[in-house]
Order: structure tokens, then C-alpha cells, then sequence
């Protein structure tokens, strides 16, 4: 048994975002990574979970595809949200990293 925890990012977003806008982000930010590396990679390695209560989205960056996905979605975040509209971290991170830092709590989705 593996215990070695997965690399997952944890993408966290002030409330003046709408979350609906930031899921098609992801959706987006996914098409590219599809185009790129093919859409068997995406449907293979891509994962993530949304949280629309807690306004959080985590994306699994344990391969290659996935943390294509991640970079890519953060970049589309910064240019249409603003680095201050959220944060993003990885479990075992002590601080969450972006300009909302100081905006969000600290819990960590398992």
C-alpha cells in the first residue's frame, strides 16, 4: 500500500468570482491541454474536484497532463480574475501561494 500522499493542488477563490465562470476556466484550461497532448492523455491523467460551497476546485497534479492543466489554469486565472482572487497550494505547503492568500482559510481538501 502506497502511503505516500498525491500531488494535488488546491485552487481557492474569493467570493467576488463567480464559480460557475471559474469551472469553465478549468473546462478551457483542459480543451488546451487536450490539444496539446491529446485527448487520451486528458481523459486518462486529467483530475480534479470542485467544492462550489467552499468555492474550491483541487486538480490532481501527480502526471504530466495534470500539471499542465494546473499551470494552464492558473494562468487563465490571474489574466481574467486577478492574482488576488484566489490562492493556490499542495498539501504539506505552510502558506497558501497567490495574492487572496490572506483572504481564505487554511484547511486543506483531502
Amino acid at each position: 500500500m502506497n502511503t505516500t500522499p498525491r500531488t494535488v493542488y488546491r485552487f481557492e477563490f474569493v467570493h467576488r468570482v463567480d464559480i460557475d465562470e471559474v469551472e469553465q476556466t478549468l473546462a478551457l484550461s483542459i480543451l488546451a491541454v487536450g490539444c496539446l497532448q491529446g485527448e487520451a492523455a486528458v481523459r486518462l491523467d486529467a483530475g480534479y474536484a470542485i467544492d462550489r460551497e467552499r468555492r474550491v476546485i483541487v486538480v490532481d497534479g501527480e502526471t504530466e497532463t495534470g500539471r499542465a492543466v494546473t499551470r494552464i489554469f492558473t494562468g487563465f486565472c490571474i489574466h481574467e480574475y486577478g492574482d488576488d482572487a484566489f490562492s493556490v497550494r499542495r498539501p504539506g505547503d505552510k502558506s497558501p501561494q497567490g495574492g487572496a492568500a490572506a483572504q481564505v482559510p487554511a484547511s486543506v481538501v483531502a
